[in-house]
């Protein structure tokens, strides 16, 4: 099973920011995110797009939009690599200083209160704001300076006496930090890079911030934190969904997941078929941090809480919509009466009006809200009307009669002068509504219990204000259609695992830790135990990141006082001899032929603070197998620093019990030639396609392993390979070590991995490294260079022979990649560090005979 220092679930506002902190701070981080990755460009657009943009894998869809319907609310989350931020309206306020509330009543009974200040939250906010990089609208520089929707808020909170300003916004208006702004011009990239590789331009005023920015000029967490989080080696995995979570004995976490497989991404051809995963598969880790939205989070603690015995009895609680609120304003104009409003010219949201808090603390913002321009069309079809179109045909019935054959006139008025669509102003609020809500499971599906009854002041008061501006712009106030039935639409569900002082008041403590569960966090919307008032994405960041402050300064703290223990146990135990090989505290083994080889107690000290956790070390295995084989070259080899493979003495997963398996990852690259062997290509002897692969080679039981003669493992990860239409999950693969080859004496090691590829047809890279008997100098060649045909479909080994070939090559292992490869062995279960002897008195056993004397 592949194990790590820690999982996040989700990748939106918590779970980047905490992917980005623990990885540069040198820990091993997957991030596992259901949706897809957007570059630039590839949001949708058309109508066939735009009709399979919704997450609903059941039915072949896979796209940013999910949309949830329940009793008395509605509400729509985002799905895809960055979560919210990808469809979000940019602003990141923090949350005011009077709304961290502390036991105040709620008209229902209980209370609201918040264990965390503004004080705590300041340095988080600013690391935040740093990393992302937010600014005002720019209105007052040329070339934003006309935009009339801003203008209009602004004069009407004037003419209101209320307080209107420009919030910070997480855009790129100017090419670089202290620039100028300018429109639709190239933004220079960070030193972290971006992990789309394509080009970002500055904000153009079109307004499709809720539907994904194909010019990039949002910052968007993909393109910030996430890129510096895997610059930093953090692993980011889209299409992974989690289904289960689940302690170790031992501590830590299983988290187990599917691996999506759509279809295709043309109109109808998701959809012609059933959905397509891969798995379940399973990855341990010691920190579990659950960022998958407020939702995903809840719905994950409530469908496995048997697993999780004594779990706070408020999981579910504490859920709100953050005061959310749509309102219309329908022929507006600007104060002076003369110029429409032009919502589709902007970013979605350029100013707010802070409403004051009233006698109930419940205070409240009003945004100012924009759409595409192309929705000024929807609306202009929704405004033509009976009128219009009996008008257009009494004229074209007048027209024959006249013989007047010229219909320009006509078709001008049936499609109107734009007067709805061109004055039409959403307007957005959100502030402190009532968290009395709960979410629960209704015949194993997420239902909340929720309605806007105990909010009615609030919302009232909200609506009041909304007409008023109306009143001053001229304008008709509609409110959207779902409050006709007093229904809450929201964009921002918070709650279902609120923090608390201690497990009566909430799921997890300030720092988002789960209570009675060390290691395993809430970092996103689930863990607010009310409304932030303001757009709450700044203050889950923020909070996300004072949170990886305190795991890192856990951590620390940890692997000092570990270290010394460690020192101390060091000097006083004694080597254990296996075989030819001494294995102990203090020893690194080599090989038969060059013993062993010290290690200095500060290089072991070291190595455990980087390692940087209450483990147990296993005794080099790793570095057993890979020394004897530069041992046989003559060689002599020796490890310092670095993070050595570990197993707990009481390590078992629930998945494995009473066994202990062994894992390792394992990478390497190489070139494909297209055709078969002897092909006009390989004649040709040119170029080549680059391929790569990634894989956990998982080793279920080790025991069976060493006595089954196929000693076969599991292979899971991904290949790369252009020829396959770039990165490539791994549907089912399998490993053998050391099989008998055609020859006398001969061994092999087999990979065989099936996979898709990007147009969707099965593909089979099946391999081999021919372990020959021969000079010692040939081990490093033949452990190290792996000879690979890919196939036509899924094919087994008695297949090969009459599978047709795609592509053959051969893929090596690098000098680097190896070191990389000896920090990630690890074995679960009990007597880990016996069943690592014997893997290593395997290992070497097999190579001796090889070519060793004789």
């Amino acid at each position: 099973m592949e194990h790590v220092d820690a999982v996040v679930v989700g990748s939106g506002f918590g779970g980047a920011v905490a992917a980005y902190r623990l990885a540069e701070a040198g820990l091993s981080v997957v991030v596992l995110e259901r949706g897809r990755a957007y570059a630039p460009g590839e949001f949708p657009r058309g109508p066939a797009q735009l009709g399979r943009a919704f997450w609903d894998p059941a039915e072949g869809l896979y796209g940013m939009f999910d949309i949830w319907s329940f009793s008395d609310c509605d509400s729509v989350v985002a799905s895809g690599l960055g979560g919210g931020s990808l469809v979000y309206a940019n602003v990141m306020l923090r949350k005011d200083e009077d709304w961290f509330v502390h036991e105040q009543a709620l008209p229902g009974g209980g209370y609201e209160s918040w264990p965390v200040t503004r004080a705590d939250l300041e340095p988080h906010y600013d690391a935040v704001e740093r990393m992302i990089g937010v600014s005002p609208y720019p209105l007052s520089h040329a070339g934003f300076d006309d935009t009339l929707k801003t203008l209009a808020m602004r004069d009407a909170a004037a003419e209101l006496g209320l307080d209107w300003r420009l919030p910070p916004l997480a855009v790129s208006f100017a090419p670089s930090p202290g620039a100028q702004p300018c429109q639709d011009v190239p933004i220079a990239g960070p030193a972290y890079g971006n992990l789309h590789g394509v080009p970002r331009r500055t904000c153009r005023l079109c307004g499709e911030c809720d539907l994904g920015c194909n010019e990039g000029a949002k910052n968007s967490l993909d393109h910030t934190y996430l890129s510096a989080a895997r610059h930093h080696g953090a692993d980011l995995r889209t299409l992974h969904e989690v289904r289960r979570i689940r302690p170790r004995v031992g501590g830590g976490y299983d988290v187990q997941y599917v691996e999506h497989m759509p279809r295709g991404d043309e109109a109808g051809s998701d959809g012609d078929g059933p959905s397509r995963w891969t798995g379940p598969h399973t990855i341990s880790c010691d920190r579990l941090v659950l960022a998958a939205g407020t939702y995903g989070t809840s719905y994950l603690l409530l469908k496995n809480r048997a697993a999780f015995p004594g779990l706070s009895g408020t999981l579910g609680t504490r859920f709100c919509g953050n005061g959310d609120m749509l309102a219309f304003l329908l022929r507006a104009t600007d104060r002076s009466r003369t110029r429409p409003i032009r919502a589709s010219r902007g970013p979605v949201i350029t100013s707010a009006i802070r409403l004051d808090d009233g006698a109930d603390g419940r205070g409240a913002y009003i945004e100012d809200g924009g759409y595409p321009e192309f929705v000024d069309y929807l609306v202009e079809g929704a405004d033509m009307g009976p009128g219009r179109v009996a008008r257009f045909l009494l004229r074209r019935l007048r027209n024959i009669l006249t013989h007047d054959t010229n219909l320009s006139a006509e078709f001008a008025d049936l499609i109107g002068r734009g007067e709805l669509s061109g004055t039409s102003l959403p307007l957005l609020g959100m502030g402190r509504d009532v968290p009395d809500g709960r979410l629960r499971l209704r015949d194993g599906r997420l239902d909340v219990d929720w309605t806007a009854e105990s909010s009615e002041d609030y919302y009232e008061r909200l609506r009041a204000i909304m007409r008023r501006i109306g009143d001053v712009l001229g304008a008709e106030y509609a409110d959207s259609p779902p409050w006709w039935r007093k229904r809450v639409m929201t964009v921002h569900p918070l709650g279902g695992a609120p923090m608390g002082r201690h497990p009566g008041e909430g799921v997890c403590d300030a720092y988002g830790e789960v209570f009675g569960f060390p290691g395993l966090y809430v970092a996103d919307g689930a863990a607010l135990p009310g409304p932030v008032g303001a757009n709450p994405s700044l203050t889950i960041a923020a909070l996300a990141d004072r949170m990886s402050t305190r795991i890192l300064e856990a951590r620390a703290s940890v692997a000092a006082s570990v270290a010394r223990a460690e020192a101390v146990r060091m000097s006083a135990v004694p080597p254990v001899a296996v075989g030819p090989v001494a294995v102990g505290p203090g020893v690194v083994p080599v090989g038969a032929a060059a013993g062993a080889v010290p290690v200095a107690a500060q290089e072991a000290q070291e190595a455990q603070e980087t390692m940087g956790a209450p483990e147990t070390q296993a005794g080099g295995g790793a570095a057993q197998a890979n020394g004897a084989a530069q041992a046989a070259g003559g060689a002599q080899a020796a490890v310092s620093g670095g993070r050595p493979f570990t197993a707990r003495p009481a390590d078992e997963p629930s998945v494995f019990e009473g066994r202990t398996s062994l894992w390792f990852v394992e990478e390497m690259q190489g070139l494909l030639m297209p055709g078969p062997p002897r092909s006009p290509a390989h004649r040709g002897g040119a170029g080549g396609c680059p391929i790569a692969f990634r894989l956990t080679i998982t080793i279920d039981d080790i025991d069976r392993f060493l006595t089954e003669p196929e000693h076969e493992g599991r292979a899971e990860g991904w290949i790369e390979a252009d020829l396959c239409g770039g990165r490539r999950p791994i549907a089912r693969g399998s490993f053998n070590l050391f099989v008998p080859g055609e020859t006398a004496g001969q061994r092999r090691m087999c990979y065989r991995l099936h996979f898709w590829d990007a147009d969707d047809r099965p593909r089979t890279l099946a391999g081999h490294k021919e372990i020959q008997p021969g000079a010692p100098t040939r081990l490093w060649l033949d452990t190290s260079t792996l000879h690979a045909r890919l196939l036509e479909g899924h094919v087994e080994e008695d297949g090969d022979e009459d599978a047709a070939v795609v592509a053959t090559g051969t893929l090596r292992i690098l000098p680097s990649d190896l070191v990389r490869m000896l920090t990630t062995f690890r074995t679960a279960g009990p007597d880990g560090a016996a069943a690592v002897t014997r893997f290593c008195r395997f290992f070497l056993g097999e190579l001796w005979e090889v070519y060793g004397p004789g």
